[in-house]
């Protein structure tokens, strides 16, 4: 069975597509971007931007039934592999104790060209 997450604590998506997806106790996160929950985008820099990303990340997981701790993959995408140090600051303040595996992959260009989109997988308690 395959159940649509929807929250409005997370920016609603910005195409035709769910915001995530629960399959066999597994969730599916869609790609965060910087929007904020009502949808205005962070313009800040790639740490302000990574810090609403994650926000958003936490929003969908608890919609979910999951939570960071329950995360077992990561994927970032990044508009310029030279911010991966920054990226990484914020990025470790969520995930201090539990470290998922992630990928992390410079693209050309994110929607509403972000520095910055992080989409998760995770278990369901």
């Amino acid at each position: 069975m395959m159940k649509t997450i929807q929250t409005s604590n997370a920016p609603a998506a910005i195409g035709p597509y769910s915001q995530g997806v629960i399959v066999n106790n597994m969730f599916y996160s869609s790609g965060q971007i910087p929007l904020k929950p009502n949808g205005e985008l962070v313009e800040g820099d790639v740490q302000e931007q990574t810090e609403q990303v994650l926000k958003n990340v936490d929003a969908v997981l608890q919609e979910a039934g999951a939570s960071r701790d329950t995360v077992i993959k990561t994927t970032v995408f990044i508009k310029n592999m030279d911010n991966f140090p920054l990226i990484n600051e914020v990025y470790e303040k969520y995930f201090s104790n539990h470290k998922p595996a992630r990928s992390c992959v410079e693209v050309a260009r994110l929607p509403k060209d972000v520095l910055v989109e992080i989409e998760v997988i995770a278990l369901v308690k």
